[in-house]
């Protein structure tokens, strides 16, 4: 593998942020919508970010 091709982030996306981040973004792989990553997402909703108190959705993308 390349420096080129090494895996640089990992996230979940929906289509509308697919379709935010364009051409530029070219790898996508899609997952069935069976709630696999319920607990995972569960658990970053917890996460107090910067610039936002835990469950304060003022720090998601819209």
């Amino acid at each position: 593998m390349t420096e080129k091709d090494q895996i640089v982030a990992v996230g979940l996306l929906s289509a509308r942020d697919l379709e935010r981040l364009g051409s530029g973004f070219d790898r996508a792989y899609a997952i069935a919508d069976d709630n696999m990553f319920e607990h995972l997402i569960t658990l970053l909703d917890r996460i107090a970010w910067p610039g936002g108190a835990v469950g304060d959705d003022s720090t998601r993308l819209a």
